[in-house]
């Protein structure tokens, strides 16, 4: 096992890494406020994706808008979800969000089959940012580039965005304790609503980003990735965008890295391997990397 071997299987590990950061982050903004695992958040990811499919293949359209459109697009699903799935059971037992959350799941999935077919459907890119770049024996593409620059410039602007807007701070006081936000004049339903916004704006991202490293999109293919980001929100911290990211990056290098340095007879147990990397970190640092202890809310 060579250095450039393994220099290779940690670049591979931090594309990866990158698309799970970008799904954690907006999960982690959802659950920071609703403490809502929203299991319909990967199908959001799904959509973005058939999105891209369909401008990519129309070839009308520069690449950047088969990014930028599916974006938007998700942006304004996100907000119609929250407003009428989430927003009537405000108030009611967590648990029932987190059931409505599965509801909402399946009814993205069997409506994309209903309407576009079961069927796999290739996803091909222009060759430029397919096109392979060799740097001292170390291969990857355009693609990996702007995967892993974009998770870096969307952490730094968010992070800007809550700790210096009025939206951003509101959220941020939404997530310590609705009641006394809503007592300090707070509108707490734009909060939500904001998170909601960024965060399917962030999946619609990570569905283009997924499915030009895969080649293949079907209907289903939003659920795992979505549940691995939790998985990444959890270890870096459920609450923090720096968290979501370091965890989403942990998440993608080590994944990669069992399956490349295991024999090949386990790589088909990479799944087990990424939850039982997850009860490991709940049983040493139950809040995670960068999260801190939580306290009773109101």
């Amino acid at each position: 096992m060579t250095m450039n071997y393994i220099l290779q299987q940690l670049v591979n590990g931090l594309a990866l890494g990158s698309i799970y950061a970008l799904l954690a982050i907006g999960l982690t903004m959802v659950y920071g406020i609703l403490r809502l695992i929203n299991f319909a958040h990967g199908d959001l990811m799904m959509l973005g994706a058939y999105v891209s499919s369909i401008f990519i293949s129309a070839t009308v359209v520069p690449i950047l808008f088969a990014v930028m459109i599916p974006t938007l697009l998700m942006a304004v699903m996100g907000l119609i979800v929250e407003r009428t799935a989430y927003k009537p059971l405000r108030g009611a037992p967590e648990v029932a969000m987190l059931i409505t959350s599965l509801g909402v799941s399946r009814l993205i999935q069997n409506s994309t089959v209903l309407a576009l077919s079961p069927q796999p459907r290739a996803f091909s890119l222009p060759g430029d940012l397919t096109k392979t770049m060799n740097v001292g024996g170390i291969r990857f593409t355009q693609l990996d580039v702007l995967t892993f620059a974009l998770v870096i410039v969307l952490m730094v602007l968010l992070t800007l965005y809550i700790n210096r807007s009025k939206t951003g701070m509101a959220m941020r006081a939404s997530s310590e304790n609705l009641q006394a936000a809503r007592l300090i004049g707070i509108n707490v339903n734009w909060a939500i609503g904001a998170a909601f916004v960024l965060g399917s704006a962030l999946a619609g991202t990570a569905g283009f980003l997924w499915a030009s490293r895969y080649g293949i999109i079907d209907p289903f293919m939003g659920f795992l990735p979505g549940v691995k980001a939790f998985v990444a929100a959890v270890i870096g911290g459920i609450g923090s965008i720096r968290g979501a990211v370091v965890g989403g990056v942990l998440l993608g290098v080590a994944e990669i890295g069992f399956v490349g340095f295991l024999p090949p007879e386990f790589s088909g147990y990479r799944d087990a391997f990424v939850f039982t990397l997850l009860l490991i970190v709940l049983l040493v640092r139950p809040n995670g990397l960068f999260g801190a202890s939580e306290v009773e809310r109101a």
